[in-house]
This record gives structure tokens, C-alpha cells and sequence, in this order.
């Protein structure tokens, strides 16, 4: 997702960047939590945004990424046993060095175990810009031995180029081994005709609308490309009276941008459905979503959910939380619960974000629950693996 928040200038180089990374870390990690034993509170102590939870089954541990957190030109990682309890583990990933692809703007990581190895699939500035685009983004594979790093470059080049800026990488692996790749078209010069755009133009709230879309496509096994087309999966609502339009259209008629985004997403597979999550509104935002859509096959057609959103702020409510979204999924160690891990923001953090993790189910019809955003003391996460 978008984010242009600047953080701490830090002049010494990668080994600066790791001890700032950990001394922030550790001194979160270790603030004292008002609850009481066998119980976990939101927010979690991890200031990030976009969030994502591996779990390394060989070292039955969890390993958590995502954006910011004081990394430098690249990521860190913090790592839990109970996925309440985290630990910084330093910077893992650095880009923007010589001969890399990559140049500004690290966003969105995720981490894969695939054949003993470790991929980061990230979002990035793209130097090569001919003609200075504002907005560059393409998507990159880095590899490493364990899943604290280092992770190094895969290429010198992004997986692919589809022509116009993209962000938000996320994989899906298939019993059969095939995979597939789900990435967000970036809003950036890309305005779309829809009644929400001739409404803005016409109360004069503004002249056109842009938005982001997500795509799939199959990925080449050794992650050097992708095979066949991308397939257009999900995109904002054209009609007023779609059941989806006012809840992904709210930073157009709350009058805060000309932007609707569909991003972040996140793709899982219960029984014989595919259950993409993702997230619409504008990041920097109150109205920050999460909505999700399912279908029979991994490049659709989704269909998007008559629930929606499921998960949003609270503050309507008398709650604290605001701007939730990106999220990911991840399981208690005994692998029976499953849990939204997603960054939102309270009065308290102000802009930014934080790390909450709240259990989420599948009901019995197909719906999937989250039940969140909390702030109040719940169970810890179940089992031992």
C-alpha cells in the first residue's frame, strides 16, 4: 500500500539501521501490558504497517514483516512463539544498493518457505524511469537461508513489467505447486468512468476519480517471471447502488481523495473456495477497510461478499481504532485458530500505525468473521504445535 510518511534520517549506514531497528523494537517489545495472565491486548507492541505473519514450521516460530519500523531502504523482522510475545530481529532485507533494481519506497513485504529456501516478495521504486514517473513501483523476489536473513537480491531486474506501477505482492501456493502471484494496480494516472467519478465531477468535489485494481497471475516456479496474462480480479464498484459502493467509496465522498484503491490483499483457500481479503479507502486514512470476495478458481471470478467490510474503525461505535487494513492471516500454534494480523491506529499512536491481531473465522455458511477491531483483553492463542 501507499505510504509516504518519513521516518528517522539515519546517517550510519545498514548497521545503524539494525541497531536502531532492534533498540525500537526491544524497547516495544518490552513495555509492560495491563492484562492478565493467559490474555493479550491490542495494539500489539509493533509499530509497522502492513503486516505479515510466516510461520517457520522447522523453528516453530512465527516471523513478523511488513513496512517502516525504523528499516532502512528495506525491512525488518520480529519473531514470537505465541504470536503475542515479539521479539526484533534486526533488519533482514536491505535494497537500493549497486546494481540493484530496486531505489526508494520499500513496501509490503511477505515471506515464503519454498524448497528449504526464504522468499521476500516486496514492493519497490524501480530506478529505471525514462520518464520520471512519480510513482515507479514494481515487484521483487530476494531469497535467503532463514527467515531472519539476510535476504539477498533474486535478480537485478523486478519479476515482471506489465507496464504501469504496482505494489502489494502477495503468493498463493497450490497443492498442485503451481503459483500464483496477486498484485494491486497503483491509482496512479489511471482514472476510471464510474457514477462515483461523474458525481465528483459533477458536485465539483473533483475532476476525475483514479483507482487501483487487483490482478492475478500464474508464477513462473523459479520466480523469474510470470506465465500468461493477468487476469483483472477485483476493482471498485461502477455503480452507486452496488451493495460495495459506499463502504469502498467513502474517501471520495468523505471528500478526502480522488482515489478508490482495492490493495492489500490476501489469498487463502478453506475446503473448495478461494477467499481473496483486501483492503479499500485511503491508507493514510480514517476509512481504511477490509472487505473480501471468494470463487471456485485461483484467478477468479471472485465475487465479493455481502458482509463487507469486515473490519473497519470503531469509532462510530465508541471504540479507538481507525484505518484498519493490509491485512494477513495466520493460525495459533496448535493450528486450530485463525487470526487477522492488520495495522490500524488509535487516538494514542495518532499517524502511526500499529500492529492488532484478532481471531477470525469461517462460519458454517461461507462467511468469514473477524472479530475486531478490539482493544479489550482477549484469549491468548491456543496450543503448542
Amino acid at each position: 500500500m501507499y505510504w509516504t510518511k518519513s521516518v528517522l534520517a539515519i546517517s550510519f549506514g545498514l548497521l545503524v539501521a539494525h541497531l536502531d531497528l532492534s533498540a525500537q523494537g526491544q524497547a516495544q517489545a518490552t513495555a509492560p501490558a495491563a492484562v492478565k495472565p493467559g490474555m493479550y491486548k491490542n495494539p500489539m507492541p509493533v509499530a509497522i504497517g502492513d503486516p505479515y505473519v510466516l510461520y517457520d514450521a522447522p523453528t516453530q516460530t512465527y516471523y513478523m514483516y511488513g513496512t517502516g519500523g525504523g528499516a532502512k531502504d528495506g525491512f525488518g523482522t520480529y519473531s514470537s512463539k505465541d504470536l503475542v510475545n515479539w521479539k526484533p530481529e534486526g533488519q533482514v532485507f536491505r535494497g537500493n544498493i549497486p546494481g540493484s533494481w530496486d531505489e526508494k519506497n520499500f513496501w509490503a513485504p511477505e515471506v515464503y518457505r519454498v524448497k528449504d529456501k526464504y522468499y521476500l516478495f516486496y514492493s519497490a521504486d524501480w530506478r529505471h524511469n525514462p520518464t520520471n514517473e512519480e510513482e515507479n513501483f514494481r515487484i521483487g523476489v530476494a531469497v535467503a537461508d532463514k527467515p531472519t536473513g539476510p535476504f539477498k537480491h533474486l535478480s537485478d531486474k523486478p519479476i515482471f513489467d506489465p507496464g504501469y506501477p504496482i505494489i502489494d505482492a502477495n503468493l498463493y501456493i497450490d497443492p498442485s505447486g503451481k503459483m500464483y502471484l496477486y498484485y494491486s494496480r497503483c491509482c496512479y494516472k489511471h482514472p476510471v468512468e464510474s457514477e462515483v467519478a461523474t458525481w465528483a465531477k459533477k458536485t465539483g468535489l473533483f475532476p476525475e476519480i483514479e483507482e487501483s485494481w487487483i490482478y492475478g497471475v500464474e508464477l513462473k516456479p523459479d520466480f523469474s517471471g510470470v506465465i500468461g496474462e493477468p487476469e483483472l480480479l477485483l476493482r471498485p464498484p461502477v455503480k452507486m447502488n452496488d451493495p460495495q459502493s459506499e463502504w469502498e467509496s467513502r474517501s471520495v465522498t468523505a471528500k478526502e481523495v480522488n482515489r478508490r484503491w482495492t490493495e492489500g490483499s490476501y489469498t487463502f483457500k478453506q475446503g473448495d473456495t478461494y477467499y481473496m481479503m483486501y483492503s479499500a479507502n485511503h491508507f493514510g486514512g480514517e476509512h481504511y477497510a477490509v472487505g473480501y470476495a471468494t470463487s471456485k478458481s485461483p484467478l477468479g471470478p471472485f465475487k465479493k461478499a455481502e458482509n463487507n467490510p469486515v473490519l473497519q474503525k470503531n469509532t462510530p461505535k465508541g471504540g479507538l481504532v481507525t484505518g484498519t487494513g493490509h491485512n494477513s492471516v495466520a493460525f495459533s500454534p496448535d493450528g486450530k485458530q485463525m487470526f487477522c494480523v492488520y495495522h490500524g491506529r488509535t487516538k494514542a499512536t495518532g499517524d502511526e500505525r500499529v500492529v492488532f491481531i484478532d481471531p477470525m473465522k469461517i462460519q458454517k455458511d461461507g462467511r468469514l468473521v473477524v472479530e475486531g477491531p478490539s482493544t479489550s483483553p482477549k484469549p491468548m492463542p491456543l496450543g503448542k504445535k
